[in-house]
Formats: structure tokens, sequence, C-alpha cells
């Protein structure tokens, strides 16, 4: 699959035992099979991996954990809660503009599009890289999870303490694992509508991770979003 599929080089060396692996393996024919059945999968092809390239192992400072992609048309493009530019911000994402506002004092952007996150060093992962439209959780158990704990763990690795977000307790229970004593773990409710007032909401998680990075020597996130043309 990282033969076909663009991929950030360095990652691709740091994950090359999981792509040789028979459960990368199975799950390259699975999406195979998907798409050959007329099936759509989402996001397309060219972005499963997107927030691998945009956010390098060496210049990751932030972790940000998902879920799923969203499996609505024209929303997911491999980057966890941001959409395609000129959709509509979902609502999870509302939300997490909402504490940004409450946090830092930043405006809610128009759109939904964090590329510029992503290559501030926010990694943006999902735990499923890919979904079918309209059919939530779809590829839940296909392999993709334990890829993706792989990424976590080659994050956890790092020499340079990271900031990891977790959202929910689906990411807390993925991310058990990393060493709290060297990255700043921070942990919430879900943004979702249906949590984000039980703890979500007053979390402060932009303003920590910045003061956590500074502290370390390293440059903070502009979380300030810029318009789209």
């Amino acid at each position: 699959m990282a033969d076909t599929i663009k991929l950030d080089e360095s990652w691709k060396a740091a994950l090359k035992a999981e792509f040789e692996s028979g459960y990368m393996a199975a799950l390259r024919q699975f999406l195979l099979d998907e798409k050959a059945k007329g099936k759509r999968i989402f996001p397309k092809g060219s972005e499963y991996f997107r927030a691998l390239d945009l956010t390098p192992p060496d210049a990751v400072k932030v972790v940000i954990l998902g879920q799923d992609p969203y499996h609505g048309e024209g929303q997911a493009h491999g980057l966890c809660f941001s959409v395609q530019p000129g959709v509509r911000p979902p609502p999870s994402l509302k939300n997490i503009y909402k504490e940004l506002q409450s946090d830092l004092g930043i405006a809610p952007p128009r759109h939904g599009f964090l590329e510029s996150w992503a290559r501030q060093g926010v990694l943006l992962l999902n735990s499923v890289l890919t979904v079918e439209m309209a059919q939530a959780a779809s590829h839940q158990r296909k392999g993709w999870e334990t890829f993706t704990d792989a990424i976590i763990r080659t994050v956890n690795a790092k020499p340079e303490p990271v900031v990891f977000i977790l959202w929910g307790a689906y990411a807390q229970r993925k991310a058990a694992f990393v060493d709290a004593s060297r990255h700043l773990v921070l942990k919430s409710a879900h943004p979702s509508p249906l949590s984000a007032h039980n703890g979500f909401l007053g979390s402060r998680p932009f303003s920590q991770a910045n003061a956590f990075l500074e502290g370390q020597g390293q440059t903070p996130i502009d979380w300030a979003l810029p318009e789209m043309m």
C-alpha cells in the first residue's frame, strides 16, 4: 500500500514493518474488494495518509486523535475533525471552535479546513483511515487500528516531548500507553454535542499545549486558522 499511495518517506521508513505485515496486506485487499463492488470509500486514496504527509515524524509537536473519517459526500480529506474547503464545519468542530474562542480569544473561522494546524506540527490522526460513504464505522476492525497504534508508538518514542490531546474515552483508551512522564497528555470529554458540556468546554487544551511547548523551548502552534479565499 505504501508503494501505491502517497506517503511521506520518513513515515514510510518508520512504518516499514507495518506495511510488510500480513494485516496490512489483508487491509489492502479489503479496500480493493470494496471498490470492486462499487462502494465509495472516503477519503480518496491519495489522501489516506494525508495527516502523515503534512506532519512528518520529526515535525510532530501535538497529536489530536479522532476515530473515523467523516462519511458524508465531500467531507473527509485525511485529517481528523477537518473538512474540505467549502464544507460547513460539523457539530464537533463547531464546539472545538467554541473552546478555541473561549481559551485563546480566536474567533471561529467560516470553514472547517484544519490543514494550517497540520503544517505546524499538529498530527490530526484518525484511528481508522477509511470509511464507506454513509456507513459510519464501516471500516473498523479491518486493520487500521493496529497501523495507527504503530504511528502513536512512533511519536511516543520521540526524544522531544509531545502534547497528546485526547478527547473522549475512545481516544484515551487508544493512547493509554503514551508515556505521560515525558509527554503532556490532555484528557477531556469529546467535543460532540452529546458530551461537550461534560468537560470538553472549558478544558483549555490549546493554551495548555502552547504553554507546554514554550516551556520545552519549542515554537507554539498558531491555532488561528487563515480564512479561505
